[in-house]
């Protein structure tokens, strides 16, 4: 895919190091995972075969075959008897599986795919600010408006800001007390992440102060326990960042 790209996007979801055999599966997961995501393996295609795969990755076919499990666990390919092994089409990949999001951010994302990425947070992330209005705790609060003091330090850096604005985000889903909301912190992470590297707010002291200030009125919203401005408070903020990715692309 073509698009803008995210750099240093630390690949945090990778399977737990538990042993050779669990690391070698990771490893073809990962390989094949990102091939199929970014066109290497072209939707429909059919893979090498499993003699050609394991002396491609060096492994046992008890390790490609779980690999393989894996990958169709996340919808991105099927077996069938006596065909081999086909990568799905498009629509049929689980975008909220956290390793899929991480290969797509890595491949680098098209317009339209941060458009549906900027859609998605649209559609969840305000009733997140609204329900964390009604359940935060007083830590909680706490945690928000000192992320967005470090948002709003004056010699705060791009990457900084970038590590502070996405820890208010997971903040306020983790406010929320839902577990769903919770289990879509790698979407959030993903589309911020490569909103703010394409265009950061830190660039411009006018756009700097008014990403602040507009996080801090979530804050405010949140603290005052008033759901609807909460809501209204993180649509501005997601606009914002929005307008300022287009604008950079311009």
């Amino acid at each position: 895919m073509n698009g803008q790209r995210v750099t240093g996007y630390a690949d945090t979801h990778d399977y737990a190091a538990d042993g050779p055999t669990r690391s070698h599966t990771a490893h073809v997961v990962r390989e094949l995972g990102m091939g199929i995501i970014a066109g290497t393996y072209p939707e429909k295609s059919i893979l090498p075969g499993d003699a050609e795969l394991m002396e491609q990755f060096q492994v046992s076919r008890t390790v490609l075959r779980e690999a393989m499990k894996t990958l169709g666990g996340k919808g991105l390919i099927q077996a069938k008897a006596r065909i081999g092994t086909r990568v799905r089409p498009r629509a049929d990949w689980n975008l909220f599986d956290a390793d899929v999001l991480i290969w797509h951010a890595k491949s680098g994302f098209d317009a339209d795919f941060l458009m549906y990425l900027g859609e998605m947070r649209l559609a969840l992330e305000p009733e997140a600010a609204a329900l964390a209005a009604q359940r935060r705790t007083p830590l909680q609060l706490q945690h928000l408006y000192a992320w967005v003091e470090k948002m709003g330090a004056d010699d705060v850096s791009a990457a900084e800001f970038v590590r502070a604005d996405l820890q208010f985000h997971l903040a306020v889903a983790g406010a929320a007390a839902n577990p769903f909301l919770r289990s879509i912190s790698t979407l959030i992470e993903v589309a911020l992440v490569n909103m703010l590297t394409i265009s950061s707010p830190v660039e411009d002291p006018v756009q700097h102060a008014q990403s602040v200030a507009a996080h801090r009125a979530i804050a405010d919203a949140i603290a005052r326990r008033d759901s609807n401005q909460a809501r209204q408070a993180m649509r501005v903020v997601i606009d914002q960042g929005i307008a300022r990715r287009d604008r950079a692309k311009g």
